[in-house]
């Protein structure tokens, strides 16, 4: 589509006569926009300053929120690492992109891992003249044999790989890792490393990735060809677990903060309950890593304005999945509640999209993809494979189109594909059915009289749920999804 924000506004083409001379106005071509995407790990919805539901400290994202398009529906498809990262890069739902689960050693044999073949919106940037950088978490392909050998990589289970430039989908400067929880030693590939070449550092992963975004932006050791238009892809890993291994700086923030007043929700299990505990014994520190990332974050969009770059970048700050932390019993995402599936999306490019708070959006991963190349100018360039649509002009002043539902997926067995859950959300409703030990068990929320998602009010013979089963039954068929709900 065309979008009129995206050109300037020319002056009416004149001809003049002047002493026998015809004089033509010019003008000059617009620059095409950066893209910078923070995308951060097990980040819930709810723990957003300015969302006033959580008592944790954003300042950076509260600012940064007050400038920009705010998807308080945004949802996670499917709530796991690498099945989340693959849609957004992809653009495609899971069966298509066959990132069903988690990349690590128990699946590459299934073939879990984001296909070389498949066009990202990064490659389609590349192809259009771009230079393009990653920094950080990646988690899109498959360990092998001999295992990378670092500590989260055994005979047993193995997650760590290296990225071969062959596969990085145009990413040009590429300063990243597989995946590795250890947030106060992390470790990294630089760019021209072989798979053997990694390199630890001693400091905290947000803070030396912020350091590099900024070496980035700058230039500062010839990482972009400055003549380009760039994207940048800054993706840190906090406040996915370890818990404790962050800054202490930041856990002193909280300190004389109650657990009481952290743990009122009713969804908390009980104290002496094994999830109840895990929640108590972590909130504290998942707030703490929430806050430390915000900070790195608001360094990186200081950095963007005193270079000048803020006014002509889109900055899209996302999270692949959310986080129970003991919520419903549940340890972290993977699950059909909230706090796994809402996710933070905010979207700023000054003079372009209006800043606004809204409620009503359903956002889906795989739209993102076609909708950041429509905002850039490149709608036709979308591969017919994208399974999102494109919501640009929406996020541009809310006046274009808007999802209808949310389609939910997940716990998928990959030698079981007709497993886990499937489900359809709306900004009133979700309705889910998961498969426990073969056994279909339905759930229907009411998310707005019930936010917590406490009473089950499923009922077949309901008109609600014979039309959202309707719908969610099409979606099914028509990405060829297995699975079945009776």
């Amino acid at each position: 589509m065309k979008l009129s924000v995206l050109t300037y506004i020319l002056p009416a083409s004149a001809l003049l006569l002047l002493c026998g001379f015809a004089v033509q106005h010019t003008t000059k071509t617009p620059a095409k926009p950066n893209l910078l995407v923070i995308l951060v790990d097990q980040w819930r919805g709810e723990a957003l300053g300015f969302e006033k539901k959580e008592p944790v400290l954003t300042p950076a994202l509260d600012k940064f929120a007050a400038q920009s398009f705010v998807a308080e529906q945004m949802v996670s498809n499917n709530p796991i690492c690498s099945p989340a990262r693959a849609m957004f890069f992809s653009g495609q739902y899971s069966f298509k992109n066959k990132v069903t689960g988690n990349a690590n050693s128990r699946t590459a044999p299934d073939g879990i891992e984001l296909q070389a073949s498949t066009v990202c919106w990064s490659d389609v940037l590349k192809a259009n003249g771009y230079a393009n950088g990653y920094i950080g978490k990646w988690h899109l392909d498959a360990p092998h044999q001999p295992y990378i050998p670092t500590s989260n990589n055994t005979e047993k289970l193995a997650w760590n790989e290296w990225t071969p430039p062959a596969r990085r989908h145009g990413f040009d400067y590429w300063y990243a890792y597989g995946t590795y929880d250890e947030h106060l030693r992390p470790m990294y590939w630089d760019n021209n490393a072989d798979r053997d070449g990694f390199h630890y550092v001693d400091q905290w992963g947000p803070e030396h990735e912020a350091e590099k975004a900024l070496s980035f932006l700058k230039n500062a050791n010839s990482e972009r060809d400055a003549s380009k238009p760039f994207s940048l892809v800054v993706s840190m890993n906090p406040p996915h677990s370890n818990y404790k291994q962050v800054p202490q700086r930041y856990i002193d923030l909280y300190k004389n903060i109650s657990l009481d007043s952290l743990t009122k929700d009713p969804n908390i299990p009980a104290a002496n309950t094994p999830m109840g505990k895990l929640y108590r014994e972590n909130i504290k520190l998942y707030y703490a890593a929430i806050t430390g990332v915000d900070e790195q974050i608001g360094k990186i969009l200081q950095g963007l304005k005193e270079l000048k770059l803020d006014d002509n970048t889109i900055v899209v700050f996302v999270a692949d999945h959310g986080n129970c932390l003991g919520k419903h019993d549940q340890e972290s995402k993977n699950t059909i509640y909230e706090e796994a599936m809402r996710i933070p999306l905010i979207v700023r490019w000054p003079g372009h999209i209006t800043p606004r708070y809204d409620a009503v959006f359903l956002g889906n991963i795989p739209d993102l993809y076609p909708t950041m190349l429509d905002l850039m100018g490149l709608a036709k360039q979308t591969p017919r494979e994208v399974d999102g649509k494109s919501y640009a002009s929406y996020f541009l002043d809310g006046k274009g189109d808007k999802p209808a539902a949310q389609f939910l997926l997940g716990t998928i067995n990959t030698h079981s594909p007709n497993s886990g859950f499937r489900g359809i959300r709306t900004t009133d409703y979700k309705l889910a059915y998961v498969k426990e030990k073969g056994v279909i068990v339905p759930y229907l929320f009411d998310l707005k009289k019930d936010p917590f998602e406490l009473k089950n009010m499923y009922d077949e013979r309901s008109p609600l749920v014979q039309s959202m089963t309707r719908q969610l039954t099409a979606w099914l068929q028509q990405n060829n999804d297995p699975f079945t709900l009776k």
